[in-house]
This record gives C-alpha cells, structure tokens and sequence, in this order.
C-alpha cells in the first residue's frame, strides 16, 4: 500500500487523545518497552501494555530491580474506547497484573487476544472470564471486526517453544485495515523460515525490539531480542518500508543507547527506520 508514514508531537497527554473514539484512518502510539496503541479501522487495540511498577515490586530486592528509566505516558485506566488488547506472551512487561485489570475495568466490552499457551496466565493476570478472550496459536487468522484482520506469527524469544499441545508460548501479530499491514514481532530473534512467513503477509511497517541479547542475562532468566542490525536485516528481509525501533529505555540493564538507533536511522537509505517515542503519534498517509 503506497503512503509515508509521519510523526507529530501531541498537543497534550496521551491520556487526552484516549478520552474520544478513534477517528477515520489508520495511526498508532508507543507506550514504552513493546506497548503500543493502534487505531485502525474505527477500533482501537493496545498491544503488550506495561503500565505499571510490577516488575519493580517482584524484584525490588535482586541484582536487576527493575527501575524504570520512563514513566508510563499513561495510567491503565486512561485508555479508553479499546476494543482489543493483545498480549504477544506470557511475560510481566507483555501481559502486566498491575494493567490489565484496570484496563478492562475502563473497558468492559474490549475482547482480550493472547497465546492459547498463555491461557492461565490470560486468565489470571487479566481477572476476565474467557467468553472475553479470543485464544490463538501461531498461524491462525481472526477478523474481530469489520475491516480488521489479525494473523498470529511464530515468534523466537530466543529459541521456538511450544506447549505440550503444541500452542506457540511467543507470538507475533500482524494486523492488516485498510490495505495496511503492520507486524509487531512480540519478543523475537532470528531463526530459519521467519523472513519468508512473514514475507508472505507483506507488511508496509514493521514494530520490532532492538534490545539486543547478552549470555548473562539469558542465563539468569532474562531472554533477548533481535539486535538493532538484526532488526534493520529482519525489515529488509521481509520486505518492510518502514521500522519503528522499541524495546529499550526502560530497564537499564536491558536496553540500547537511543543515540545509536538515531545513527541508524540517519544513515539509512533504502529503510525508513524510526525510534519508537512516547508523545508522538504516527499517522499513515495515503499517496
């Protein structure tokens, strides 16, 4: 789908823009680590929100506390007129006890979409009944509402994992309104076969973390990402225009130097490479 995709600062909060349904068109927002809100098709989906300190709180007394370095650009219960939140896997900083609730709380209509893997986790960390949930595996396709499509990716937090029944425990989603297809990988590295499954789904923009990966951290429980040149090859692999960069900035211990990413971004020729900011929305615009 021909288009650009712009950036503009907020006039105001966050919370200010989530006060009225989305308007007509297709634009989305960072909420730090992998957390975004997407407006596309008249709906409004949260993806893997973390807005909250319940890392913090469960391991204030580690080695890795878990500081944040950013505050949340907004409070769960800010979020309004969500229709779907999607959980990319299991993971505290993707499927928060201290977000969820309050989230659905604000929302009792919104359906939550989560890894059939994840069903207990789903089921606990959101306080919902499951008649509230669309459970999915990696390569099933959903269409919650009109004009929107949803397919679920594997994904590699390091290595493929599967359930005993076979469930994918990391997805990736691909959300597809209006001509538009956006990838966000959920937590992911490389590994055989990735670039051309989602090659096939032909995104136009592509959400992917930039972390990286380090043996001490993936030793003691803490597995990676992509690397931001893994990430940058992942786009141009599978045929992406542009490259929103997350994952970093809000655990020290687990992050990349935003100035790099800037460098990328500014050396870049043929891949429209963006670091991912709060206060910013990014709006597709037709040619």
């Amino acid at each position: 789908m021909a288009g650009r995709l712009v950036e503009r600062k907020l006039d105001g909060r966050l919370s200010t823009q989530m006060t009225s349904p989305p308007a007509d068109g297709i634009r989305f927002y960072w909420l730090g680590q992998a957390g975004f809100i997407l407006e596309m098709a008249g709906r409004r989906l949260v993806v893997d929100p973390y807005l909250s300190d319940s890392l913090f709180e469960k391991y204030r007394d580690t080695p890795r506390p878990h500081v944040r370095m950013m505050p949340p650009p907004i409070e769960p219960g800010e979020c309004g007129s969500v229709d779907l939140v999607l959980s990319t896997h299991a993971h505290t900083d993707h499927m928060d006890p201290g977000t969820l609730p309050a989230l659905f709380a604000t929302n009792p209509a919104a359906v939550f979409v989560a890894p059939r893997a994840a069903r207990q986790q789903a089921l606990d960390r959101s306080g919902l009944s499951e008649d509230r949930m669309a459970l999915v595996d990696a390569g099933e396709i959903i269409h919650p509402f009109a004009g929107l499509t949803i397919t679920a990716t594997r994904a590699a937090h390091e290595t493929l994992e599967t359930d005993r029944a076979g469930n994918h425990r990391f997805l990736g989603y691909v959300i597809e309104a209006g001509g538009l297809r956006i990838w966000h990988s959920g937590d992911c590295v490389p590994f055989e076969g990735l670039w051309d499954e989602i090659a096939a789904q032909a995104p136009g923009i592509v959400l992917l973390p930039v972390n990286g990966r380090r043996p001490d951290l993936s030793d003691n429980g803490v597995p990676g990402n992509f690397t931001l040149e893994e990430a940058i090859e992942t786009a141009h692999g599978v045929g992406a225009a542009h490259l929103v960069a997350h994952h970093y900035g809000l655990f020290d211990f687990n992050t990349e130097d935003p100035a790099v990413i800037d460098q990328a971004a500014a050396s870049s020729r043929d891949l429209d490479i963006r670091r991912a900011q709060t206060g910013v929305c990014y709006e597709w615009q037709r040619d």
